[in-house]
């Protein structure tokens, strides 16, 4: 195996696991004040990663580098932790990692004019099918495999709509991208994104004392460190590495094995349910996911 090849293992394996923290620590603190943890942890360690680079930003991409960090981090985690916190782990890392090719090709159409060909269109079609098919038993009340949260369905639509603006925020990011270094870039998103979240928690959220607290507790500390340190640092670094060498396709193919790695881990460590439309509706994605990433 090549070094390359073992680097994509351990960012499959380790982005296919963020989801079980995620929802384990969603117990114990309100979900958007755990992405805000997350993101002034990630965001102050990258910032330092970047070194002498961190305040290369010219001045006049600061309003947009703010207003994307809203879309991106703020409006798009904070949905996606929420729907965490209430649907299952294997289902909403399907629906937030087969989403992001299609999602991005809308977005490229709408905001950048890029032209869509017909296997774009089959692809948004196909992926569109697929979530049909994911959110089947939860809109018919709870039929076949559904036996938790009773906000399963509106968990699963948070995440889908907060991937929506995580893609839209991407494609808006892409005008500024080249004015930074990378880590920089990502560091300066994640932190105004860790401010927005903190205002957006504090308004909607029970958070005091004993939440900030737990933080620091079992089993809380654990799964921000590794959502913080396996997560962004070390899934972004070979990220960025495989994009370098492999390309935006080969790089792109962790949303086909991350969320198999989601499911299985769900359904052996929170026995959570998977059904026929469930498994229908991730070969669907994921083909959907294959056509668009192509591009």
């Amino acid at each position: 195996m090549s070094r390359n090849a073992l680097f994509f293992a351990v960012m499959c394996l380790v982005w296919g696991l963020t989801f079980l923290p995620v929802k384990i620590a969603a117990v114990h603190v309100p979900p958007v004040f755990l992405a805000c943890v997350r993101f002034v942890f990630a965001g102050a360690a990258l910032l330092a990663w970047a070194g002498r680079d961190a305040f290369r930003v010219p001045v006049r991409v600061w309003p947009r580098l703010a207003g994307t960090s809203l879309l991106v981090n703020a409006g798009g985690y904070s949905l996606v932790f929420w729907g965490v916190a209430h649907a299952p782990t294997g289902l909403a890392a399907i629906v937030n990692m087969a989403t992001i090719p299609i999602y991005s090709l809308l977005a490229s159409r709408v905001i950048e004019g890029q032209p869509i060909g017909r296997s774009q269109v089959a692809a948004i079609a196909l992926g569109t099918a697929g979530l049909g098919f994911l959110f089947a038993t939860r809109a018919a009340g709870g039929l076949d495999v559904t036996k938790g949260d009773p906000l399963e369905l509106w968990g699963l639509a948070s995440v889908a709509f907060g991937t929506l603006l995580y893609c839209v925020g991407a494609v808006l990011t892409r005008t500024i991208a080249t004015t930074m270094p990378t880590l920089t870039l990502a560091a300066w998103q994640t932190l105004f994104g860790a401010v927005a979240l903190a205002g957006v928690s504090f308004a909607i959220e029970p958070v005091g004392v004993q939440q900030i607290a737990a933080v620091f507790q079992w089993p809380v500390l654990p799964a921000v460190l590794f959502l913080v340190v396996a997560g962004s640092l070390m899934g972004f670094t070979i990220y960025l590495r495989l994009l370098r060498d492999w390309g935006a396709f080969r790089a792109g193919l962790y949303a086909f094995v991350s969320p198999v790695i989601a499911v299985g881990v769900g359904v052996a460590v929170l026995n959570e349910p998977f059904g026929w439309a469930e498994g229908a509706g991730a070969l669907m994605m994921f083909g959907a996911a294959a056509i668009a990433l192509r591009r």
